[in-house]
Parts: structure tokens; sequence; C-alpha cells
């Protein structure tokens, strides 16, 4: 196949994995971002990454978000929201943050392949993306791309839908988000 193919072929995939979320599990998310003091973001490796351009989004509409792991995170209190993105819903890691977010008593939100999982049995409530994991343990679903390469680009998609659904509700457009980009690169 051809690199345009491939192309096709994985943006057949995304178009399918998004009929495949649930709208009351994605308005559920939104609404506990909306109603949190400040909302903390975690993933690994390149869920890691989509964490990351959504809290700079969330942060474009103004909303009190941070990547955990950076050193201008604050401190996680009760009235905030962790969202974890982790495909397997495994890595230990993320694990032990969400295990020590339990702790404390703020809301856990799991975006994960897997409910069933660590992180989604110490979530509040999980948002059920489509997708193969990485090592391919939930076989049932099928991918051309290798890894979790599906999980992540549906991670990040979904995200972008999430930010889009604040902006709805807020009234905010790009020019008016565009004043919080950054105005120093």
């Amino acid at each position: 196949m051809k690199t345009t193919e491939f192309l096709q072929e994985i943006i057949k995939e995304l178009h399918h994995s998004a009929d495949l979320i649930s709208e009351e599990e994605a308005e559920k998310l939104a609404g506990h971002i909306l109603a949190s003091k400040k909302v903390f973001v975690a993933g690994a490796g390149r869920s890691g990454f989509m964490a990351k351009s959504f809290v700079m989004r969330m942060m474009h509409i103004g909303i009190d978000a941070y990547v955990l792991g950076e050193t201008v995170t604050p401190t996680f209190e009760k009235h905030d929201l962790l969202i974890i993105g982790s495909g397997s819903g495994e890595t230990k890691g993320l694990v032990t943050i969400a295990e020590k977010a339990r702790e404390i008593g703020g809301t856990i939100a799991a975006v994960t392949l897997v409910p069933d999982s660590t992180i989604g049995k110490l979530a509040d409530f999980t948002v059920k993306l489509p997708g193969a994991s990485k090592d391919r343990t939930n076989s049932d679903y099928h991918t051309i791309q290798p890894m979790g390469s599906l999980y992540e680009q549906t991670l990040l998609l979904f995200y972008d839908a999430v930010i889009l659904r604040f902006m709805e509700k807020k009234g905010l457009d790009t020019n008016k988000m565009y004043g919080k980009h950054a105005n120093l690169e």
C-alpha cells in the first residue's frame, strides 16, 4: 500500500472509533472538568503527550489545568479532578498516582481501553475508548496500526472534542482562546 492509502485506512479506523464512544461518558467527563477547582491530567509515553496537549487547550479556555509531573504542578486537593489516560489501565506509575489521589479524596476519571483495569477500578468513573492495547491482549479489536497507536490517536481526538464541547458551552471561539496563547514563541 502507498502512504496515502495507509492514511485513509487510519482515518477509517478513527471514524469507526468515534462511533463507539459513549456520549454519556463523554458528557460526564466534560461536566466534572467544568465543576472542578483544578484539573490534573496524566498519561505515560504517547498518552502523556496527548495529556499535555489537552491541558494546553484547557488553559486556552481558562480552565485551571495541569500536567502531572511538571515542576509547576500544584497540590492535588479533594475538590480537584485527576484524568488518567491509559490504554491498559495498568501502567505502574499511573496506578500509584491514582492510589494517592484516592487517598487525598479528589475525583478520578480514567480514559482507557479497559474500564475493569486497576486504574479503572480506582476511578470514580471511566470513559471507554475503543482500540487495541500495545500488547494486543484485547485482540478482539482489529487495527492495522502498531501497538497502541489507534488508542493514542483516538485519545487526542477525544480530548479535542471535549474542548469543542467546552467552547460551545462557554460561548468561546478561536479568537477568544487565542488571547491566552503563548506570545513569547
